[in-house]
């Protein structure tokens, strides 16, 4: 039935605003002949713009012929000098080849050595300055292998330096030049091409090419020349089988390429006019590379090849040439086109204005009418499309939350009672959620309040911490909060919308962090300027907060030891503002200073990782609506990029500024200030405390823990529960501490637990430590020993075991610390049972509930069953006694004059009978029965019958609460409801009555 109105309501909509437009366009004689004036200037545009074209690409194209001509005259030039230079060498090459043969295998004994073959090479090396170094390889077969090693003194290796395996033949390097000795007794023919390359050199008995790869010394691209030596004359026209028998060896030569063509173009004006490339196209589908990188930007659209020839038929090499810069345009050519354009542009624009500017007044006139028309109906289509999926959403979640919490109010275990209550955080997370998206559309329309109720800023930081705790867990991530005892324990704001900001910021650096710690840290802003003096004195008396060595790894003195990326939350700053925790403890103290805090208080609020960080390029762009670091940051995060734009619009009506410190790799910062008010008429002591046992009050911990910030932060929520605290960086330091006395109040402790960080009983000093070490060193003393609990994050099985058998609880503490929870976990330890006293079961607003419900007849009217269980069950919880019904119509029939009904709940959207009728038809029915009574002299007094009607909705636009009021409906509780609205709601209807404890 909702989802019928909803669409005949859009019906209507669109219906209204074609109806609108029809009616007020109206159109004149030029307006109706208007359609001939454009299409002439467009044609006149056209004609002059082709024009134009025809003239540029004319003078263009002989500007292009011009251009390739020159590029082909300067690669050929270049095609063949390299060619010339690459030639010559090669017939030094040549000629050193015959003199190896001379005088190696035509004299005897040999003129040659190793020692001669590289005091010559070194000398006329300037003959070959392409050439990176040469080299002389033996031929020997298998059978002579023995006694060239044992001639030579080494062993036969190939590329790799291994010893050569059994070849029918190999070609080792006996003589090489200095640049190149490192290749003395490798076998030229271990590798495959360089074999090929060495066979195909004595079968045709020419220069052979390998094809290019890199050199081993310069790491350039180059290619090895290879020529036979032969040990004795060949006919004048050899055979293959003749001069394979006669070859005696090979000289090879390794060619720089790169610094070939470098040298090259260096000699050559304009080198830096043109990019050269050098290809080996032997293959011509698969061409390689060999000098020059084929990626390089330059003029694609031009390009020029010239063949080269270095002496070797099987080999195919070619240089390809382009421009450096693609062709800058023809200015004269452009100048004349432009100015022809120009011209027409303008005679033809003077013939159009004149005509249309009558036409574009009036076309202005109408669009703005039918702008304003759209705008009207999509903001009302919008609205109620907020409406409608709000209502969808949230009725289910109603039955969620509202089972949910009545089983919190049945017997449950501690870890029972900690699910239900994390499951029930999460679902209100996900309201929370649904509301961002109207929040977004009420920001945008400027209707976006704050309401000014008395809250626990604690409370609301440990159930953040809870939505995440799980996830932070398993990163194995440090995730805690700190308030400073100055904050007051009650303030008057919105905890709705601060709760919202936490939970963003704090929502992000959970996703952005994979390790280090987040830390939420919470204190007065005029603490601010006092701590950074503190610090800059600190640095000044020859203090720092720079991190500290420590195993090799560098330690920070911030939560989790990891760098962050603004150093305010370091220990340096951080310790001036615990200095005072030891005087401002005692529970009178905490009161006091809270009811001192009446007036307005400025909080300033930090949300510190060790994360990813904000790219540098991104940072100005952070609190923009869908706005992210990086088009990857979704697909690897995920997220809208919604929440900071909207937490900086929420602070900012707070009364405050938010901005942030983020360095890349490092992690992020964000700040805020919030403005709150006191709250006078609230009893502090009472509120604080209402969730948390008093049976911890006066008992005694020693917290162990390296790192300064975390134990101020465990000693923070210890003291919370009313326990004396004392820290020590050592387990060894427990029993000092207890022999000798404390080490700020001298007097001697016996602490009742003692509680252990795992890292720090992990240590490679404190490892081997147990409980009975306690016991050895009171000797002498009958003692209590006290109740070992290990602190951790997250444990392994061995971890628990080993902790075990060093006398820790069986019960883990597990991070993120929360009051409540470290409460339940402390019961179990120590033994200390919930004991529900009579009475005592409603708190504060319950109490309250219960005297302004009990004894009441309500009805509950409402179309989902689920969303009648949960209502009628919250309403008895507080001793209502509650009737269902299931429509409107059902409503009317149970609501006729005379009844005895002390309120009704109705939904407002159920079919048959909506609630906004269903309320009209009964105001209209007890407006009647008044009349006719007040008509009777004597009788009752005027409007007697007004039975009090709340609206029970999902729908939380405030047109709606508009509505509601309109029809004659009394309040407005949205669903899923809790029992401070509840209570809002039904203490304008009703008095509250004591009631008795029996």
């Amino acid at each position: 039935m909702g989802h019928k109105m909803q669409r005949s309501h859009h019906h209507s909509v669109a219906v209204k605003m074609n109806e609108q437009m029809g009616t007020k366009r109206g159109y004149t004689f030029i307006q109706a002949n208007r359609a001939w004036l454009p299409k002439f200037l467009v044609l006149w545009v056209v004609v002059m713009a082709f024009l134009s074209m025809w003239i540029y690409n004319g003078m263009d194209a002989d500007n292009k012929v011009r251009r390739k001509e020159v590029l082909g005259s300067m690669c050929d030039q270049r095609a063949r000098m390299l060619q010339d230079q690459f030639s010559v060498s090669v017939n030094h090459v040549h000629a050193l080849a015959i003199l190896v043969s001379t005088f190696h295998y035509y004299k005897t004994p040999s003129a040659i050595d190793q020692e001669t073959f590289a005091e010559y090479t070194a000398r006329t090396a300037f003959e070959r300055p392409l050439l990176s170094g040469v080299a002389y390889a033996q031929r020997v077969v298998n059978s002579e292998r023995e006694k060239f090693e044992r001639q030579h003194g080494w062993t036969i290796k190939t590329m790799e330096r291994k010893p050569s395996p059994v070849r029918d033949e190999y070609a080792p390097v006996i003589f090489s030049q200095e640049t190149v000795s490192y290749l003395v007794s490798l076998d030229m023919m271990s590798g495959e091409e360089d074999r090929e390359n060495i066979l195909r050199a004595r079968a045709t008995g020419k220069a052979v090419l390998t094809s290019p790869f890199r050199l081993l010394g310069s790491h350039h691209l180059g290619v090895v020349l290879t020529f036979p030596v032969y040990k004795s004359r060949l006919p004048s026209i050899p055979t293959m089988e003749e001069r394979i028998d006669a070859t005696a060896g090979y000289l090879g030569g390794a060619f720089d390429v790169e610094s070939l063509v470098e040298n090259l173009l260096g000699q050559l004006a304009g080198n830096q006019a043109i990019l050269v490339n050098v290809y080996d196209v032997t293959n011509s589908s698969d061409p390689l590379i060999m000098y020059g990188n084929e990626n390089q930007e330059g003029d694609l659209s031009l390009l020029h090849k010239s063949k080269l020839d270095f002496g070797d038929p099987f080999r195919k090499h070619q240089m390809i040439c382009r421009y450096h810069q693609k062709a800058p345009p023809s200015w004269t050519a452009l100048t004349t086109a432009f100015l022809f354009f120009v011209i027409g542009l303008l005679v033809g624009y003077i013939l159009y204005g004149a005509a249309i500017h009558i036409v574009k007044v009036e076309d202005d006139f109408h669009e703005m009418q039918e702008l304003k028309v759209r705008a009207e109906a999509a903001d009302v289509a919008k609205s109620q499309f907020l409406a409608t999926v709000s209502h969808e959403i949230r009725t289910p979640m109603n039955g969620i939350l509202g089972m949910l919490a009545l089983l919190l109010d049945t017997d449950l275990s501690s870890t029972q009672q900690d699910y239900a209550q994390t499951a029930q955080v999460c679902g209100k997370a996900l309201i929370q959620l649904i509301n961002e998206v109207l929040d977004r559309a009420k920001i945008e329309a400027g209707k976006l309040e704050l309401e000014t109720v008395p809250f626990e800023l604690r409370s609301i930081l440990d159930d953040v911490l809870s939505l995440f705790s799980e996830k932070s867990r398993s990163k194995g991530i440090e995730l805690a909060v700190f308030v400073s005892d100055k904050v007051p324990e009650i303030v008057m704001g919105d905890p709705g919308r601060f709760r919202q900001i936490i939970t963003n910021l704090v929502g992000n650096s959970v996703k952005f962090t994979e390790r280090g710690h987040i830390f939420v840290k919470v204190h007065l802003a005029e603490n601010t300027k006092a701590m950074v003096d503190a610090k800059a004195e600190t640095c000044l008396n020859g203090g720092s907060d720079e991190g500290v060595l420590k195993a090799g790894l560098r330690q920070f003195k911030s939560l989790s030891g990891c760098e962050a990326a603004d150093d305010r939350n370091s220990w340096d700053s951080f310790k001036h503002l615990v200095a005072d925790e030891e005087l401002r403890y005692d529970s009178s103290i905490n009161l006091m200073s809270s009811n001192e805090a009446s007036d307005n208080v400025t909080l300033m609020i930090c949300v510190e990782d060790t994360g990813i960080g904000i790219p540098i390029k991104a940072q100005d762009r952070v609190f923009m609506p869908f706005m992210q670091a990086d088009s990857s940051t979704s697909r690897n995060y995920g997220g809208t990029g919604i929440g900071l734009s909207i937490s900086k619009c929420l602070v900012e009506l707070m009364g405050g500024q938010i901005s942030f410190i983020s360095r890349p790799q490092i992690g992020s910062t964000f700040s805020f200030t919030a403005s709150f008010g006191g709250c006078k008429n609230v009893d502090v002591k009472k509120s604080s405390t209402e969730d948390l046992p008093s049976g911890f009050r006066g008992l005694k911990a020693i917290v162990v823990d390296r790192k300064r910030v975390r134990a101020a932060v465990t000693r923070y929520h210890l003291r919370r529960l009313g326990i004396l605290v004392e820290v020590v960086s050592r387990i060894k330091m427990v029993s000092m501490c207890m022999k000798n006395g404390s080490l700020t109040c001298g007097n001697k402790i016996q602490p009742d637990i003692i509680l252990v960080e795992k890292d720090s009983w992990l240590s490679s000093e404190d490892v081997g430590w147990s409980i009975q070490a306690l016991d050895h060193e009171q000797n002498g003393h009958i003692c209590k020993l006290p109740k070992l609990i290990l602190l951790a994050t997250n444990y392994t099985n061995a971890e628990f075991d080993k902790a075990r058998s060093a006398g820790f609880a069986d019960t883990v503490i597990m991070k993120p610390l929360r009051a409540t929870m470290v409460a339940a976990c402390l019961q179990q330890v120590l033994g200390i049972g919930k004991k529900p006293q009579p009475g005592k079961d409603m708190q504060n607003g319950s109490s309250v509930l219960q005297s302004l419900l009990c004894g009441k007849k309500i009805l509950v009217v409402d179309d989902n069953r689920v969303n009648r269980r949960v209502a009628a069950g919250a309403l008895k919880k507080f001793g209502a006694d509650v009737e269902c019904a299931e429509s409107g119509k059902a409503a009317l029939d149970l609501l006729q004059l005379p009844h005895n009904f002390d309120a009704c709940f109705m939904d407002i959207q159920m079919p048959e009978m909506d609630g906004f009728e269903a309320t009209r038809r009964i105001r209209t029915m007890e407006s009647t029965a008044n009349e006719r009574m007040n008509g009777c002299e004597g009788t009752a007094r005027k409007g007697e019958w007004h039975v009090p009607i709340l609206a029970m909705t999902a729908d939380v636009i405030h047109a709606t609460y508009d509505e509601c009021l309109k029809c004659g409906m009394d309040g407005y509780v949205s669903k899923p409801f809790e029992e401070e609205m509840l209570y809002q709601a039904v203490a304008k209807c009703f008095k509250e009555k004591p009631i008795s404890n029996s």
